[in-house]
């Protein structure tokens, strides 16, 4: 958020929290009447949970839809559960039905049951298609509302088409070809549609449909869908029949939020998936001690190891100094080789198949940056407390920094072989491992060099 748009933001946000305060409505109505919907929307998640039910409330009912889908989805649910039925029904009508989902999905079972049989018929019975695919499946955030024609139509009929579905869809820029068993065969635009002649078939102006299937993770059809640069990808079950459409805003959503939790995981917490100023401090708490409380308990491996190398540290206390620098060193590098392949994972420019050659590249980097940080390493240690010192300070970083290259590279494939998820498995295995095995190549080059016992 910039500068202006935050002073522009926190003004109107204390009026109306003032306005709340002071139980002044039609203060707070005017207030948010001056605002754009993503103000109001910047303005939401900075209140409390009454504070926002009480603001929501006072918008004009033609801007409480748009609010509301742009809000994250345990802020709708907390709205929800604060306003009365008649306005619930209302709002959830009005959602697509991806977006109704998301929602359904935050709420107990019991008012998205109720909520559910609120629905008129026709909007049930798309919710309930969509909620019948994987949790984790892009048929879950597919929006079953799109525009279809067949190919023996010609150009001017499809145009008919697609005005009679204004009402129920926004998705009509990209319209899907079809047959009678709603196959896919292809898809047109909107503008090849109106730039054809009327009497033009749509077969002469369609073009071949990169398509994904319904059960396809989300993460990976939303790529697919960004690395196409297409506004809407079809959707297909098994049979290759058009279930629904990904529109690249709601690709963009699920980039976005699988973004959000690889970061935060990568940094050892849990993501908060809604925004930071609207998450009670409970969680904010509950989402990093987890990982706390593993890597405290895995650093007894490492007080373990310093326990059995006691006396070699008691002969020359000068090997205590580099301990932080290399534990610091060896971890930061498998961070480093984590990240990059945990990313490339979920981009798809490896798979697990590629273990080796991942192993065999990361060695080779990790023995360059040994090589560079071993011999500055020396010099500079050596210099200070003397060359023997030195060489074992530079012989460490270059084995170290190996190590921890090749393992952080191949970390990440192994969690997915295994089934785990990249970002949570590998930064405290590495932190683990690297410690504990940095440590034991370091005293074990300092008796071999020092002749100590």
């Amino acid at each position: 958020m910039s500068r202006v748009h935050e002073v522009k933001v926190q003004r109107p946000f204390r009026a109306v929290e003032s306005a709340i305060g002071s139980q002044d409505l039609p203060e707070v109505a005017r207030l948010l009447a001056e605002l754009t919907v993503g103000e109001v929307v910047d303005l939401l998640e900075r209140l409390g949970v009454r504070q926002r039910a009480v603001a929501y409330r006072m918008l004009a009912k033609d801007r409480a839809v748009p609010v509301f889908e742009r809000l994250d989805a345990p802020l709708q649910r907390e709205l929800v559960t604060g306003l009365r039925d008649e306005e619930v029904a209302g709002v959830v009508e009005s959602l697509d039905t991806d977006d109704r989902v998301s929602l359904l999905d935050e709420l107990p079972a019991a008012l998205a049951t109720r909520l559910l049989k609120g629905l008129p018929l026709s909007e049930r019975e798309l919710t309930a298609a969509v909620l019948g695919y994987p949790e984790n499946s892009i048929g879950r955030r597919m929006n079953p509302s799109y525009v279809t024609t067949h190919p023996d139509l010609t150009c001017a009929e499809s145009l008919e088409r697609v005005r009679g579905e204004l009402e129920r869809t926004r998705n009509v820029y990209t319209v899907m070809v079809t047959d009678p068993q709603r196959r896919l065969l292809g898809v047109t635009s909107l503008q090849r549609l109106m730039a054809a002649p009327p009497d033009t078939l749509v077969s002469q102006v369609m073009e071949e449909a990169d398509r994904v299937s319904a059960t396809e993770p989300r993460e990976r059809a939303a790529r697919q869908c960004a690395a196409l640069r297409v506004l809407s990808l079809p959707v297909v079950d098994d049979e290759d029949r058009l279930v629904g459409v990904l529109t690249v805003d709601d690709a963009l959503d699920i980039l976005e939020d699988a973004e959000s939790e690889d970061q935060a995981r990568l940094s050892g917490s849990e993501p908060l998936r809604r925004p930071y100023l609207s998450t009670p401090v409970f969680r904010l708490v509950r989402s990093r001690v987890v990982w706390l409380l593993v890597l405290a308990v895995s650093a007894v491996l490492t007080v373990r190891v310093l326990e059995t190398f006691e006396s070699t540290l008691e002969q020359l206390v000068v090997l205590s100094v580099f301990i932080p620098l290399l534990t610091g060193t060896g971890g930061n590098t498998g961070n480093q080789a984590a990240t990059s392949l945990t990313r490339a994972l979920a981009l798809g420019d490896v798979h697990t198949r590629d273990v080796v050659k991942v192993m065999l590249r990361e060695m080779r980097v990790g023995l360059c940056l040994g090589l560079l940080l071993g011999g500055l390493g020396f010099v500079i240690v050596g210099l200070i407390y003397g060359w023997d010192i030195g060489a074992v300070i530079g012989l460490t970083l270059l084995a170290l920094c190996t190590l921890a290259a090749t393992v952080g590279g191949c970390t990440p494939l192994i969690a997915r072989t295994i089934g785990a998820d990249p970002a949570v498995f590998s930064n405290p295995f590495i932190s683990t491992f690297v410690d504990a095995a940095g440590l034991v190549v370091y005293f074990l080059i300092a008796r071999a060099m020092l002749g100590l016992a």
